[in-house]
């Protein structure tokens, strides 16, 4: 029996090692993720895993893009206390995506809507998966969120007077979405910023397609500079940012 026992430890170590590598392989050579990073009004914070937008509207309340990988909400709670503001001031919760590093929060702000475009509303609520080589592993089940106002590609979303325009990317995720708030250009995990500054697609391991998702990246920059839009930072919520439209554009040249 002895064999049989050294047999299973000597599997567990490889496939262990294997797991490591490739979270190595994925996560190295990123730029650090945000945390208490100002844009003029617009905050991101780290909110576990991932990072959260806090942009504010005129009417003294906010709205999160995403909320999180921390299901206590304890870093955008903070966040909100050290602006004078509770969980009640958040007006909408507006999700790139409906992965669960993204969603933990939710609950902890009853009284916002919740936002993702049509495409997405299933993997948020939990009653279909992503098709991600990991991502595919993991149980579907109800998340216990609802989506309360479905987002369209091209819709400009405008709460208190805050305004925030809305792209599909699918990809990462079939109804993954980018959100472009003063400037601020948030990109969920569809894109990452290496520590060089360029921009990255999606990381493989977790994501749906990469070819679609680079498909979608290079649609993004045509239909940005087509808006003329005013892009001072691209954010992800797995890494730093990189300032300005030109990071997406090399990698649209690049990628197309």
């Amino acid at each position: 029996m002895k064999w049989l026992f050294r047999t299973i430890i000597t599997l567990v170590l490889v496939l262990a090692l294997g797991v490591a590598w490739l979270l190595a392989a994925t996560f190295i050579g990123r730029r650090a993720t945000l945390d208490r990073q100002e844009f003029d009004r617009i905050r991101v914070v780290a909110a576990g895993f991932s990072s959260a937008g806090i942009v504010p509207t005129r009417d003294q309340r906010v709205i999160l893009i995403d909320a999180g990988g921390d299901d206590t909400g304890e870093a955008i709670l903070g966040e909100l206390s050290g602006m004078g503001l509770g969980p009640s001031a958040v007006a909408a919760i507006l999700l790139t995506h409906g992965h669960s590093d993204h969603t933990a929060a939710v609950a902890r702000f009853p009284d916002a809507q919740v936002m993702a475009l049509g495409a997405e509303v299933p993997l948020v609520e939990g009653r279909a998966g992503s098709l991600g080589p990991v991502t595919r592993l993991f149980p579907v089940s109800p998340t216990g969120v609802k989506v309360t106002g479905v987002l369209r590609d091209g819709q400009v979303v405008t709460l208190g007077g805050a305004r925030i325009r809305v792209y599909a990317v699918p990809g990462h995720t079939a109804g993954s979405a980018a959100f472009l708030a003063d400037g601020v250009l948030f990109v969920g995990d569809s894109a990452d910023v290496t520590t060089d500054g360029a921009l990255q697609g999606a990381p493989w391991i977790f994501s749906d397609s990469q070819a679609e998702n680079r498909a979608s990246l290079v649609r993004l920059e045509q239909r940005l500079v087509a808006d003329r839009a005013d892009v001072t930072a691209i954010v992800p919520s797995h890494s730093g940012y990189t300032p300005g439209l030109a990071p997406l554009s090399e990698f649209a040249r690049e990628n197309q």
